[in-house]
């Protein structure tokens, strides 16, 4: 049978010089036969050579002990020379002028939008407001680069900003959608960016990247600051997602389960400062008259609340 057969053989001779050694000069000869229908005979053959030969040799050079007296570790992450001198808005914006002119897929403007974030984290508020006035305008296919660089600036005034085009209105919801979830993103989030934050929970148009992402700059912010639970921002926040939970989690339609669930998993995602609410959770928890997904997303609830709230009495039996 053809199987039987071997479609395929290859062969491959080399011969090497080698002097003191140093290889001075290698031949080689690969051949492949394909054999197509074995039965008849029928196929092809290849055959290659090739050549590598020393051409010369370079005397060793001595390393120079003083070439590494400028360096030293660290890690992969981007850095920036930080520079003191003042940023003033008119530079920041001449710097979104010259983005736009520059050609969308360059070196050039990669360096430029970099360049716009650094500056962006040393300008106050108000200069960022003033910035806004000036340079809101969009570029060609209808790019702001003001818009895309402000979620990468991580500062308390850029999230301020942010707030602020959110509440107004000022920016598209895809771009409000972006800075939502680059809340979660801020390694180092203040009790002011909280604060700034917490009334558009109250918004009937509150949407999940709203709740999702104030919630998780209050885990952040837990995790580095220890009794949370006792600063104002990080208050308001808990007031206002217990005010949805009701009391018991009661829901009435469909529309209003739908947001209870987002309520519950928003209040699983701040974490510590979610403690003060166990109660509440366990009295959702515990209701047989409710929805299983209620129930279930109470539960859940729980997953970053610290295990010294002892969850096993809030919850003696869940059936």
């Amino acid at each position: 049978s053809q199987s039987e057969q071997q479609i395929l053989s290859s062969q491959l001779e080399c011969v090497q010089s080698i002097k003191d050694g140093v290889l001075e000069e290698a031949k080689c000869t690969e051949s492949d036969r394909v054999m197509v229908f074995p039965h008849q005979g029928s196929g092809a053959e290849t055959q290659t050579e090739s050549s590598l030969k020393l051409l010369q040799v370079q005397t060793e050079t001595l390393y120079n002990k003083g070439d590494s007296e400028d360096l030293y570790v660290t890690n992969i992450l981007y850095e920036r020379e930080v520079t003191k001198r003042e940023v003033t808005g008119e530079e920041v914006t001449e710097l979104v002028w010259k983005l736009c002119l520059a050609h969308s897929a360059s070196y050039e403007t990669a360096d430029l939008f970099m360049t716009l974030v650094f500056e962006l984290r040393r300008l106050s508020l108000e200069a960022l407001r003033a910035l806004w006035q000036r340079s809101s305008f969009k570029c060609r296919d209808n790019w702001q680069p003001l818009i895309d660089a402000l979620p990468s600036c991580a500062t308390e005034a850029c999230v301020v900003l942010m707030k602020d085009l959110i509440a107004s209105g000022e920016v598209e919801e895809d771009k409000v959608e972006y800075f939502f979830w680059s809340f979660t993103f801020i390694s180092n989030p203040t009790s002011g960016m909280i604060e700034s934050l917490a009334p558009l929970l109250k918004s009937p148009r509150a949407s999940q990247s709203c709740f999702l992402g104030v919630t998780a700059l209050v885990h952040r912010f837990c995790s580095a600051h220890s009794s949370c639970d006792c600063v104002p921002a990080v208050q308001s926040v808990m007031r206002t997602l217990r005010k949805f939970l009701r009391g018991n989690c009661t829901v009435q339609d469909s529309e209003h389960l739908s947001k209870m669930q987002l309520v519950l998993k928003a209040i699983g995602n701040a974490g510590l400062a979610a403690a003060s609410l166990a109660p509440v959770l366990s009295s959702c928890a515990s209701l047989k008259s409710h929805p299983m997904e209620i129930r279930l997303a109470a539960v859940q609830a729980f997953r970053r609340i610290p295990c010294s709230v002892r969850v096993s009495d809030l919850l003696p039996e869940v059936t």
